[in-house]
């Protein structure tokens, strides 16, 4: 088997973390190719001491403390930055996912850089079952990736994708869109989810309208981040084509019809403002090729690892 680190973010789940550490014992205790690296996001209860104690009975066991709350996206980043494992597990703290599906997952892996557990019997107010059916319909219509569940907590892929993430704000409900454009092989089989027994979702109604103009995000850039010009220049071009049919028309009024150009002064200004406006989309574009090399850098968000 290939070494598997497994990435837990953690948010004010105390109430949770004693029964999934007995299930991970469980499944994982005995298996040294198995590391699992807890991501403490800034919680304000007692996660961060029951974890600290539970990790000094397990070697390959860590905790990253954030400065503060972040988000899942930060976390998981800040997980992937420092683990060590060839292929690369997400898990929930909230015990709604099954940890033992994990190992399913990894056994499906071979023919695919990523795959996805697809909580098919979603254990979920109707609210969220029925949001998340109107986000995954929107990703398989605009973006080609034929999953169901692309916002699951759990995921197992390889080392090459994680570390071709880059994630930041809300991208952790991209993960597979954000692979799938990257041209690797997403799949998905379905896994055991479970009623949440305790504490509340941390997730609020904006969760919508950021998901929104993230997933707007991450289309664009997926598809014009390494050619801004492709999308620039092709709005300018066509900007500076009307302005010059524009102002081409006018000549034919003026030198054709004999108009006076006083009578369409309206019509040389709209054509003046396309053209000009359209050169400066063509400069956008260009500024966007010499920095589309610069990668964003995510900051230290790490206070300190502990193992």
């Amino acid at each position: 088997m290939k070494s598997l680190s497994i990435l837990i973010p953690v948010f004010n789940e105390e109430e949770s973390l004693l029964a999934l550490f007995s299930e991970l014992k469980n499944h994982f205790k005995n298996n040294v190719a198995v590391e699992i690296i807890f991501i403490n996001d800034g919680s304000l209860d007692d996660s961060q001491t029951l974890i600290e104690k539970e990790i000094s009975h397990h070697s390959s066991w860590k905790l990253i403390n954030l400065y503060r709350n972040y988000g899942k996206s930060i976390a998981l980043q800040s997980g992937i930055d420092i683990s060590s494992g060839e292929l690369i597990a997400t898990l929930d703290a909230d015990l709604q996912d099954d940890p033992k599906e994990l190992m399913n997952l990894v056994n499906q892996l071979h023919d695919a850089d990523m795959i996805v557990g697809w909580k098919k019997n979603r254990i979920d107010p109707l609210e969220k079952r029925l949001a998340s059916k109107v986000f995954n319909f929107f990703i398989r219509i605009f973006s080609g990736l034929k999953i169901m569940d692309s916002n699951s907590g759990l995921k197992v892929l390889k080392r090459e994708v994680a570390k071709s993430l880059n994630l930041y704000g809300g991208r952790h409900r991209y993960i597979p869109l954000l692979a799938h454009q990257k041209n690797f092989v997403v799949n998905e089989i379905p896994v055991h989810h479970r009623e949440r027994k305790f504490g509340e979702s941390k997730y609020g109604n904006e969760r919508y309208k950021d998901g929104f103009f993230d997933f707007l995000t991450i289309l664009f850039l997926g598809k014009y981040m390494d050619r801004p010009l492709h999308f620039f220049g092709m709005i300018g071009f066509l900007s500076i084509f009307f302005g010059v049919a524009a102002e081409i028309y006018v000549l034919y009024l003026k030198y054709v019809l004999l108009h006076s150009f006083q009578q369409h002064i309206a019509m040389i200004i709209f054509g003046s403002l396309l053209i000009i406006t359209g050169v400066q989309l063509f400069t956008f574009g260009l500024i966007g090729e010499i920095i589309v090399n610069k990668n964003h850098k995510t900051k230290n968000f790490i206070k300190e690892v502990i193992e």
